[in-house]
Protein backbone atom coordinates (compact mmCIF):
# COMPACT_ATOMS: atom_id res chain seq x y z
CA UNK A 1 0.00 0.00 0.00
CA UNK A 2 1.57 3.58 -0.97
CA UNK A 3 1.04 5.64 2.51
CA UNK A 4 1.23 8.92 0.59
CA UNK A 5 -1.39 8.41 -2.05
CA UNK A 6 -3.70 11.47 -1.82
CA UNK A 7 -6.29 9.60 -2.88
CA UNK A 8 -6.40 7.31 0.05
CA UNK A 9 -9.68 7.44 2.79
CA UNK A 10 -8.28 7.79 6.11
CA UNK A 11 -10.93 6.38 8.59
CA UNK A 12 -10.97 8.17 12.14
CA UNK A 13 -10.25 5.37 14.57
CA UNK A 14 -12.71 5.78 17.45
CA UNK A 15 -11.67 8.68 20.56
CA UNK A 16 -9.55 5.97 22.35
CA UNK A 17 -9.83 6.05 26.35
CA UNK A 18 -7.63 8.58 28.22
CA UNK A 19 -4.87 7.89 30.82
CA UNK A 20 -3.28 10.24 32.78
CA UNK A 21 -0.15 9.34 35.12
CA UNK A 22 -0.43 9.63 39.00
CA UNK A 23 2.37 9.54 41.42
CA UNK A 24 0.11 8.40 44.11
CA UNK A 25 -1.98 5.89 42.13
CA UNK A 26 -0.42 5.25 39.28
CA UNK A 27 -3.03 6.36 36.64
CA UNK A 28 -5.91 8.15 36.66
CA UNK A 29 -8.74 6.91 34.01
CA UNK A 30 -10.62 10.08 32.11
CA UNK A 31 -14.15 7.29 31.27
CA UNK A 32 -15.84 9.69 28.81
CA UNK A 33 -15.61 12.43 25.55
CA UNK A 34 -17.70 15.02 27.99
CA UNK A 35 -14.98 14.53 31.04
CA UNK A 36 -12.29 14.87 28.76
CA UNK A 37 -13.50 18.12 27.03
CA UNK A 38 -14.15 19.41 30.80
CA UNK A 39 -10.61 18.74 32.07
CA UNK A 40 -9.30 20.10 28.69
CA UNK A 41 -11.00 23.35 29.29
CA UNK A 42 -9.40 26.85 30.23
CA UNK A 43 -11.34 26.82 33.30
CA UNK A 44 -10.05 23.33 34.48
CA UNK A 45 -6.59 24.02 33.45
CA UNK A 46 -6.14 26.77 35.25
CA UNK A 47 -5.91 24.46 38.42
CA UNK A 48 -2.68 23.82 37.30
CA UNK A 49 -1.17 26.96 38.54
CA UNK A 50 -3.08 27.31 41.84
CA UNK A 51 -1.46 25.51 44.73
CA UNK A 52 -3.31 22.92 46.82
CA UNK A 53 -1.74 23.85 50.08
CA UNK A 54 -1.08 27.68 49.74
CA UNK A 55 2.82 28.18 51.40
CA UNK A 56 3.31 25.17 52.97
CA UNK A 57 6.25 24.44 50.80
CA UNK A 58 7.91 26.91 52.56
CA UNK A 59 7.99 24.15 55.52
CA UNK A 60 7.49 20.99 53.03
CA UNK A 61 9.53 21.68 49.68
CA UNK A 62 7.30 19.07 47.96
CA UNK A 63 4.30 20.48 48.46
CA UNK A 64 4.13 22.33 44.80
CA UNK A 65 1.10 19.93 44.20
CA UNK A 66 -1.91 21.46 42.51
CA UNK A 67 -5.56 21.29 42.69
CA UNK A 68 -5.50 20.06 39.53
CA UNK A 69 -3.58 17.08 40.80
CA UNK A 70 -6.13 16.74 43.50
CA UNK A 71 -9.15 17.08 41.22
CA UNK A 72 -7.88 13.98 39.20
CA UNK A 73 -7.28 12.06 42.34
CA UNK A 74 -10.45 12.47 43.32
CA UNK A 75 -12.21 11.39 40.32
CA UNK A 76 -10.29 8.10 40.45
CA UNK A 77 -11.30 7.58 44.14
CA UNK A 78 -14.89 8.47 42.90
CA UNK A 79 -15.05 5.88 39.99
CA UNK A 80 -13.83 3.16 42.75
CA UNK A 81 -16.20 3.83 44.97
CA UNK A 82 -19.16 3.69 41.98
CA UNK A 83 -17.83 0.22 40.90
CA UNK A 84 -17.59 -0.99 44.27
CA UNK A 85 -20.79 0.04 45.23
CA UNK A 86 -22.35 -1.36 41.81
CA UNK A 87 -20.71 -4.73 42.71
CA UNK A 88 -22.48 -4.96 45.96
CA UNK A 89 -26.10 -4.24 44.28
CA UNK A 90 -26.20 -0.82 44.14
CA UNK A 91 -28.14 1.05 41.45
CA UNK A 92 -26.17 3.85 39.97
CA UNK A 93 -27.11 4.99 36.47
CA UNK A 94 -24.91 5.88 34.05
CA UNK A 95 -25.63 9.62 34.09
CA UNK A 96 -25.50 9.43 37.63
CA UNK A 97 -22.13 8.28 37.52
CA UNK A 98 -21.07 10.75 35.11
CA UNK A 99 -22.98 13.71 37.40
CA UNK A 100 -20.54 12.01 40.31
CA UNK A 101 -17.14 12.20 38.46
CA UNK A 102 -17.98 15.81 37.29
CA UNK A 103 -19.06 17.12 40.35
CA UNK A 104 -15.78 15.82 42.33
CA UNK A 105 -13.43 16.59 39.59
CA UNK A 106 -15.12 20.61 39.70
CA UNK A 107 -15.99 20.64 44.03
CA UNK A 108 -12.68 22.91 43.69
CA UNK A 109 -12.40 24.80 40.42
CA UNK A 110 -13.52 27.67 42.46
CA UNK A 111 -10.33 28.14 44.74
CA UNK A 112 -8.65 31.29 43.81
CA UNK A 113 -4.50 32.03 43.76
CA UNK A 114 -2.88 29.91 47.06
CA UNK A 115 -6.00 28.58 47.89
CA UNK A 116 -7.48 28.90 51.21
CA UNK A 117 -4.47 31.41 51.46
CA UNK A 118 -6.84 34.07 49.89
CA UNK A 119 -10.28 33.11 50.45
CA UNK A 120 -12.40 36.52 51.03
CA UNK A 121 -9.47 38.02 50.19
CA UNK A 122 -9.74 38.97 46.12
CA UNK A 123 -13.33 38.81 46.18
CA UNK A 124 -16.11 38.44 48.73
CA UNK A 125 -16.91 34.68 48.22
CA UNK A 126 -16.38 31.91 49.53
CA UNK A 127 -14.76 28.77 47.38
CA UNK A 128 -17.75 26.82 47.17
CA UNK A 129 -19.90 29.71 46.15
CA UNK A 130 -17.23 30.24 43.18
CA UNK A 131 -17.00 26.78 42.36
CA UNK A 132 -20.87 27.17 41.94
CA UNK A 133 -20.34 30.22 39.36
CA UNK A 134 -17.57 27.84 37.68
CA UNK A 135 -20.10 24.79 37.16
CA UNK A 136 -22.80 26.78 35.90
CA UNK A 137 -20.73 28.66 32.92
CA UNK A 138 -19.41 25.38 32.19
CA UNK A 139 -23.16 23.50 31.78
CA UNK A 140 -24.01 26.74 29.81
CA UNK A 141 -20.32 25.68 27.52
CA UNK A 142 -21.93 21.78 27.69
CA UNK A 143 -25.24 22.63 26.84
CA UNK A 144 -27.01 21.40 30.22
CA UNK A 145 -24.78 17.97 30.18
CA UNK A 146 -23.66 19.21 33.99
CA UNK A 147 -27.57 19.74 35.52
CA UNK A 148 -27.12 16.32 37.31
CA UNK A 149 -23.39 16.97 38.49
CA UNK A 150 -24.45 20.62 39.82
CA UNK A 151 -27.43 18.94 41.71
CA UNK A 152 -25.36 16.62 43.37
CA UNK A 153 -22.93 19.11 44.76
CA UNK A 154 -25.34 21.91 46.25
CA UNK A 155 -26.33 18.56 47.84
CA UNK A 156 -29.73 18.26 46.60
CA UNK A 157 -30.35 15.26 44.42
CA UNK A 158 -32.96 13.18 45.82
CA UNK A 159 -30.00 10.29 46.49
CA UNK A 160 -28.74 11.03 50.04
CA UNK A 161 -25.45 8.99 49.51
CA UNK A 162 -24.94 10.14 46.14
CA UNK A 163 -24.08 13.67 47.49
CA UNK A 164 -22.93 12.16 50.82
CA UNK A 165 -19.87 10.92 48.16
CA UNK A 166 -18.95 13.94 47.55
CA UNK A 167 -19.49 16.34 50.41
CA UNK A 168 -19.66 14.72 53.92
CA UNK A 169 -17.32 14.10 57.02
CA UNK A 170 -15.98 10.59 55.44
CA UNK A 171 -16.49 11.74 50.85
CA UNK A 172 -13.94 10.77 48.41
CA UNK A 173 -12.53 14.50 48.41
CA UNK A 174 -10.58 14.07 52.21
CA UNK A 175 -9.89 10.21 51.00
CA UNK A 176 -7.59 11.66 48.75
CA UNK A 177 -6.30 15.15 50.17
CA UNK A 178 -5.50 13.56 53.12
CA UNK A 179 -3.24 10.70 50.95
CA UNK A 180 -1.81 13.50 48.27
CA UNK A 181 -0.62 15.70 50.64
CA UNK A 182 0.89 13.64 53.00
CA UNK A 183 3.02 11.90 49.88
CA UNK A 184 3.76 15.46 48.54
CA UNK A 185 4.47 16.43 52.12
CA UNK A 186 6.64 13.52 52.62
CA UNK A 187 5.39 12.72 55.90
CA UNK A 188 3.17 9.21 57.18
CA UNK A 189 0.32 10.74 59.22
CA UNK A 190 -1.67 11.52 56.53
CA UNK A 191 -0.93 8.17 54.31
CA UNK A 192 -4.82 6.49 54.56
CA UNK A 193 -5.84 3.36 53.12
CA UNK A 194 -8.32 5.15 50.71
CA UNK A 195 -9.06 1.81 48.74
CA UNK A 196 -9.88 -0.43 51.73
CA UNK A 197 -12.66 2.65 53.00
CA UNK A 198 -13.82 2.78 49.78
CA UNK A 199 -13.95 -1.19 49.46
CA UNK A 200 -16.17 -0.76 52.87
CA UNK A 201 -18.53 1.76 51.27
CA UNK A 202 -22.35 0.20 51.16
CA UNK A 203 -25.87 2.07 51.34
CA UNK A 204 -28.73 1.81 53.55
CA UNK A 205 -31.87 3.84 53.46
CA UNK A 206 -30.31 5.73 51.13
CA UNK A 207 -27.56 6.42 53.33
CA UNK A 208 -23.68 6.18 52.63
CA UNK A 209 -22.30 3.56 55.12
CA UNK A 210 -19.09 1.68 56.46
CA UNK A 211 -19.37 -1.94 56.93
CA UNK A 212 -18.43 -3.31 60.52
CA UNK A 213 -14.73 -4.76 59.30
CA UNK A 214 -13.77 -1.01 58.31
CA UNK A 215 -14.04 0.41 61.54
CA UNK A 216 -10.46 0.88 62.40
CA UNK A 217 -10.02 2.02 59.42
CA UNK A 218 -12.12 5.15 59.96
CA UNK A 219 -10.66 5.55 63.56
CA UNK A 220 -7.32 5.76 61.29
CA UNK A 221 -8.94 8.09 58.97
CA UNK A 222 -9.62 10.52 61.91
CA UNK A 223 -6.29 10.18 63.71
CA UNK A 224 -4.75 10.89 60.11
CA UNK A 225 -6.80 13.68 59.63
CA UNK A 226 -6.56 15.08 63.22
CA UNK A 227 -2.32 14.45 62.89
CA UNK A 228 -2.10 16.04 59.29
CA UNK A 229 -4.27 19.78 60.63
CA UNK A 230 -1.52 20.09 63.30
CA UNK A 231 1.79 18.84 62.02
CA UNK A 232 1.01 20.06 58.13
CA UNK A 233 -1.87 22.31 57.49
CA UNK A 234 -1.74 24.56 60.32
CA UNK A 235 2.05 24.15 60.69
CA UNK A 236 3.11 27.70 62.32
CA UNK A 237 5.28 28.53 59.62
CA UNK A 238 2.81 28.12 56.41
CA UNK A 239 0.45 29.62 58.76
CA UNK A 240 2.03 32.58 59.41
CA UNK A 241 3.51 32.86 55.65
CA UNK A 242 -0.73 32.41 54.15
CA UNK A 243 -1.64 35.43 56.97
CA UNK A 244 0.95 37.81 55.83
CA UNK A 245 -0.17 37.27 51.98
CA UNK A 246 -3.17 38.22 53.07
CA UNK A 247 -1.66 41.38 54.79
CA UNK A 248 0.20 42.13 51.54
CA UNK A 249 -3.13 41.84 49.60
CA UNK A 250 -5.04 44.60 52.48
CA UNK A 251 -2.41 46.66 52.69
CA UNK A 252 -1.88 46.98 48.64
CA UNK A 253 -5.64 47.41 48.24
CA UNK A 254 -5.38 50.29 51.44
CA UNK A 255 -2.91 51.80 49.01
CA UNK A 256 -4.91 51.83 45.40
CA UNK A 257 -7.66 53.38 47.83
CA UNK A 258 -5.66 56.10 48.71
CA UNK A 259 -4.13 56.43 44.88
CA UNK A 260 -0.07 56.16 46.67
CA UNK A 261 2.46 54.70 44.32
CA UNK A 262 2.35 51.00 43.69
CA UNK A 263 2.61 48.25 41.38
CA UNK A 264 -0.15 45.73 40.62
CA UNK A 265 0.13 42.71 38.09
CA UNK A 266 -2.65 43.32 35.30
CA UNK A 267 -5.01 39.82 35.94
CA UNK A 268 -5.16 41.40 40.36
CA UNK A 269 -6.11 44.91 39.04
CA UNK A 270 -9.88 44.52 38.91
CA UNK A 271 -9.75 42.40 42.12
CA UNK A 272 -7.88 45.16 43.99
CA UNK A 273 -9.98 47.52 43.21
CA UNK A 274 -13.10 46.29 44.46
CA UNK A 275 -14.46 47.07 47.39
CA UNK A 276 -15.14 43.82 50.31
CA UNK A 277 -18.69 44.51 50.78
CA UNK A 278 -19.67 43.17 54.38
CA UNK A 279 -22.04 40.77 52.89
CA UNK A 280 -21.05 37.74 50.68
CA UNK A 281 -21.90 38.14 47.57
CA UNK A 282 -24.56 36.06 45.81
CA UNK A 283 -23.17 33.70 42.19
CA UNK A 284 -24.96 35.80 40.03
CA UNK A 285 -22.41 38.66 40.63
CA UNK A 286 -19.61 36.73 40.26
CA UNK A 287 -17.15 38.13 38.21
CA UNK A 288 -16.09 34.32 37.07
CA UNK A 289 -13.91 34.95 33.42
CA UNK A 290 -12.26 38.14 35.22
CA UNK A 291 -11.81 35.43 38.44
CA UNK A 292 -11.00 32.64 36.02
CA UNK A 293 -7.27 34.83 34.82
CA UNK A 294 -6.29 34.59 38.64
CA UNK A 295 -3.68 32.25 39.56
CA UNK A 296 -0.62 31.91 41.91
CA UNK A 297 1.29 33.15 38.99
CA UNK A 298 -0.43 36.73 39.47
CA UNK A 299 0.31 37.12 42.87
CA UNK A 300 3.81 35.78 42.76
CA UNK A 301 4.77 38.46 40.37
CA UNK A 302 2.90 41.17 42.09
CA UNK A 303 5.22 40.40 45.09
CA UNK A 304 7.98 40.47 43.33
CA UNK A 305 7.21 44.30 41.83
CA UNK A 306 5.77 45.34 45.73
CA UNK A 307 9.34 44.36 47.08
CA UNK A 308 10.31 47.57 45.18
CA UNK A 309 7.68 49.78 46.64
CA UNK A 310 8.18 52.91 48.37
CA UNK A 311 5.64 51.94 50.90
CA UNK A 312 7.89 50.50 53.90
CA UNK A 313 4.67 47.88 54.93
CA UNK A 314 4.17 46.84 51.27
CA UNK A 315 7.75 46.21 50.70
CA UNK A 316 8.62 44.50 54.21
CA UNK A 317 5.54 42.01 53.65
CA UNK A 318 5.91 41.14 49.78
CA UNK A 319 10.17 41.08 50.97
CA UNK A 320 9.84 38.63 54.18
CA UNK A 321 7.32 35.98 52.02
CA UNK A 322 9.90 35.82 49.05
CA UNK A 323 12.83 35.51 51.21
CA UNK A 324 11.11 33.30 53.82
CA UNK A 325 12.18 35.85 56.29
CA UNK A 326 9.07 35.43 58.15
CA UNK A 327 7.03 37.33 61.41
CA UNK A 328 7.76 35.15 64.56
CA UNK A 329 4.67 33.07 66.07
CA UNK A 330 4.38 32.82 69.74
CA UNK A 331 1.49 29.98 71.02
CA UNK A 332 -0.67 30.12 73.47
CA UNK A 333 -3.08 27.92 75.23
CA UNK A 334 -4.68 30.98 76.75
CA UNK A 335 -5.71 34.11 74.69
CA UNK A 336 -3.26 36.56 73.91
CA UNK A 337 -3.33 39.38 76.77
CA UNK A 338 -4.65 42.98 74.83
CA UNK A 339 -1.31 44.52 77.14
CA UNK A 340 0.85 42.28 75.19
CA UNK A 341 -0.60 42.71 71.89
CA UNK A 342 -0.32 46.45 72.38
CA UNK A 343 2.85 46.68 74.12
CA UNK A 344 4.37 44.39 70.81
CA UNK A 345 2.74 46.94 68.45
CA UNK A 346 4.26 49.78 70.27
CA UNK A 347 7.80 48.37 70.20
CA UNK A 348 7.05 47.43 66.73
CA UNK A 349 6.09 50.75 65.76
CA UNK A 350 9.29 52.63 68.00
CA UNK A 351 12.08 50.05 65.86
CA UNK A 352 10.49 50.51 62.35
CA UNK A 353 8.70 54.06 62.88
CA UNK A 354 5.92 53.12 62.17
CA UNK A 355 2.42 54.48 63.63
CA UNK A 356 -0.34 52.20 65.15
CA UNK A 357 -2.19 51.68 61.94
CA UNK A 358 0.71 50.79 60.13
CA UNK A 359 2.06 48.69 62.85
CA UNK A 360 -1.13 46.36 62.46
CA UNK A 361 0.02 44.97 59.46
CA UNK A 362 3.02 43.28 61.29
CA UNK A 363 2.11 42.59 64.59
CA UNK A 364 -1.64 40.45 64.53
CA UNK A 365 -3.61 37.88 66.90
CA UNK A 366 -5.81 34.94 66.31
CA UNK A 367 -6.49 31.20 66.97
CA UNK A 368 -6.18 28.18 65.09
CA UNK A 369 -8.47 24.74 65.78
CA UNK A 370 -9.09 21.81 64.53
CA UNK A 371 -11.87 18.93 65.20
CA UNK A 372 -11.50 16.07 63.00
CA UNK A 373 -15.12 14.84 63.70
CA UNK A 374 -17.84 17.09 63.60
CA UNK A 375 -21.19 15.27 65.74
CA UNK A 376 -23.09 18.23 65.00
CA UNK A 377 -22.94 17.16 61.17
CA UNK A 378 -24.17 14.59 59.21
CA UNK A 379 -22.47 11.61 60.98
CA UNK A 380 -20.47 8.52 59.67
CA UNK A 381 -22.38 5.66 59.84
CA UNK A 382 -21.42 2.03 60.61
CA UNK A 383 -23.09 -0.93 59.09
CA UNK A 384 -23.06 -3.80 61.80
CA UNK A 385 -23.24 -7.24 60.86
CA UNK A 386 -27.11 -7.96 62.45
CA UNK A 387 -27.82 -4.87 60.07
CA UNK A 388 -28.23 -2.44 61.94
CA UNK A 389 -26.75 1.13 61.59
CA UNK A 390 -24.49 2.91 64.40
CA UNK A 391 -23.58 6.63 64.36
CA UNK A 392 -19.49 5.92 64.35
CA UNK A 393 -19.12 7.79 67.96
CA UNK A 394 -20.95 5.31 69.29
CA UNK A 395 -19.92 2.00 67.56
CA UNK A 396 -16.38 2.57 68.22
CA UNK A 397 -14.61 0.96 70.87
CA UNK A 398 -11.33 2.95 70.20
CA UNK A 399 -10.67 4.91 73.87
CA UNK A 400 -9.28 7.71 72.28
CA UNK A 401 -13.06 8.54 69.94
CA UNK A 402 -13.86 11.45 71.91
CA UNK A 403 -10.57 13.25 71.11
CA UNK A 404 -11.78 13.07 67.31
CA UNK A 405 -14.84 15.13 68.78
CA UNK A 406 -12.98 17.64 71.06
CA UNK A 407 -12.06 21.12 69.31
CA UNK A 408 -8.36 21.45 70.06
CA UNK A 409 -7.19 25.18 69.69
CA UNK A 410 -3.79 27.13 69.51
CA UNK A 411 -3.78 30.96 70.31
CA UNK A 412 -0.74 32.79 68.20
CA UNK A 413 0.46 36.31 68.02
CA UNK A 414 2.57 37.50 65.02
CA UNK A 415 5.52 40.15 64.98
CA UNK A 416 8.84 40.78 63.68
CA UNK A 417 11.82 39.15 66.19
CA UNK A 418 12.53 41.60 68.90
Amino acid sequence: MDLYNPNLKIVSAPRKLKVINDPVYNAVRVSSPLIFDIISHPYFQRLRRISQMGLSYLVYPGTHHTRFHHALGAMHLMEKAIRTLRAKGVVISDQEEEGLLIAILLHDIGHGPFSHALEYKLIHAHHELLTLAFMQELNKVFKGTLNTAITIFKGEYPRAFLNQLVSSQLDVDRLDYLKRDSFYAGVTEGNINSERLINTFYVVDDQLVIEEKGIYSVEKFLMARRFMYWQVYLHKTSIVAELMLAKVIERARELLQLKKEHYVASPLDGFLNLSLAAKEIDVESVDIKGFAILDDYDVISALKCWKQSNDFVLSFLSSSILDRTLLDVRFSEEPIPEQLLNQTMHEVGERYGLDAHQSSYLVYTGSLWNRAYDETKEPIRILFRDQSVQDFMKASKYLGTQAFSAIHRKNYLCSPAL
